[in-house]
């Protein structure tokens, strides 16, 4: 768990994605972070060893616990969220469950907003529950309806901006200020965002975490997940993962530590690729809907240019003729995985149906606003003007199909 005071504090994001934590790891003149496999890290002097069990004094114990490359990682998205403290998880999902289940006793209220990410939605609806968790789901961009929610009393709640999948943006700085009236802890799911778009703490949020898989590592080659905030919470959820072990692997750490030294150049690149690309697809006659906030026509945009440095590189879309036609407009893209992964160097699309909702059925997918002819394209940093005409000629190959159709 990392709680580290920066050592090039006037650099700016892109050169702290470089750089930021890794000074007091750098061995022997190495210019890149070691792999730390070893499980466990001994210790001559018995008074050390305990004090550093116990906090007291700066080092490592076991892998469980904490480990010397997973330390870097945390400190380096420490930085770029500008948080007191930071710690590591598996997965994003065991991010978000960790910090819910720390956070969350029975008889406790949860707020957040109906279409959170298909694993958080399945933690709000089928897991926390059972629990004796009260968990209220309020449509997303009603900031009244959630306001009245929040002021009802609640422990915790729990925002995702944008929003997976459908790019819909929550306004923070107003439902931060409701929350923390009723002395509730805000969780913000930055994931789409990144930090170098978007800073929820500077907001007033409590906590901010990342599904590291995606844009943080960028390459579709490691899994993980990072929390960040103050030391007191950070410490809190820390020690609850430490006990029930979803703990970060030191070879996935590295992998995310190489992917984040270009993360500023990726997410510049994605940034202005999904701009054009949502603006060529909101124009075509085959596409029914394009939600994407950097977009004027988004009904987000507005609360988005105030919080958000940049718009992302996550899109979605929706095309005309439903289900059938993402069946087949999807395999003639010849630069994009069909696949359940996104923010990689690759495009990614995927209809939620089968990536990002999966474990949602029909009628919860719907109800979260979710159409079944939804596609939701992940922008890699491929030529815009190469990504451009795959869509144009697989549109155009849906055009001829849907024309044959109608003939038939």
């Amino acid at each position: 768990m990392s709680n580290q005071k920066p050592k090039h504090v006037n650099a700016r994001m892109g050169t702290q994605s470089i750089w930021g934590g890794e000074d007091e790891y750098l061995m022997q003149g190495a210019t890149q972070v070691p792999v730390v496999h070893s499980v466990s890290f001994g210790y001559h002097d018995i008074d050390t060893w305990h004090d550093v069990a116990l906090g007291k004094e700066k080092g490592h114990i076991y892998g469980r616990n904490t480990n010397p490359t997973v330390e870097v990682f945390e400190e380096k998205v420490r930085i770029l969220e500008g948080a007191e403290a930071a710690t590591s998880f598996s997965t994003g999902m065991a991010a978000i469950s960790n910090a819910l289940f720390t956070l969350l006793s029975p008889g406790d209220r949860v707020v957040s907003v109906k279409d959170t990410y298909g694993g958080t939605n399945k933690i709000f609806l089928e897991f926390l529950p059972r629990f004796q968790v009260d968990v209220s789901l309020i449509d997303t961009t009603d900031h009244e309806a959630l306001e009245k929610e929040i002021a009802r009393g609640c422990q915790v709640v729990y925002l995702e901006t944008p929003t997976n999948p459908t790019l819909k943006v929550i306004d923070l700085k107003r439902l931060i200020d409701a929350a923390h009236k009723v002395g509730a802890t805000v969780i913000v799911d930055n994931t789409f965002a990144t930090p170098l778009n978007q800073n929820p703490l500077e907001l007033g949020a409590d906590l901010v975490l990342h599904s590291a898989t995606k844009f943080l590592g960028g390459h579709a080659d490691a899994l993980g997940g990072i929390i960040c905030g103050s030391k007191e919470l950070i410490e809190k959820i820390y020690h609850f993962r430490e006990i029930n072990g979803a703990t970060l692997h030191p070879m996935a750490a590295y992998l995310l530590l190489r992917g984040m030294k270009t993360l500023h150049l990726r997410i510049k690149q994605q940034n202005e690729s999904a701009m054009k690309i949502a603006r060529f697809l909101e124009s075509h006659p085959l596409v029914e809907g394009v939600y994407y906030p950097g977009l004027e026509s988004n009904e987000g945009h507005e609360i988005a240019k105030k919080q958000m440095r940049g718009f992302g590189g996550m899109l979605s879309f929706s095309l005309k003729g439903g289900v059938d036609s993402v069946r087949e407009f999807l395999p003639r893209l010849q630069y994009a995985h069909l696949a359940a992964n996104l923010g990689a160097v690759e495009t990614i699309a995927a209809p939620p149906r089968t990536s990002s909702h999966v474990e949602c059925t029909e009628q919860e997918r719907a109800a979260m606003g979710i159409p079944e002819g939804l596609i939701r394209y992940s922008v890699g940093i491929e030529d815009t003007e190469d990504l451009i005409a795959d869509l144009q000629q697989a549109l155009d190959h849906l055009e001829t199909a849907l024309k044959a159709s109608s003939v038939q």
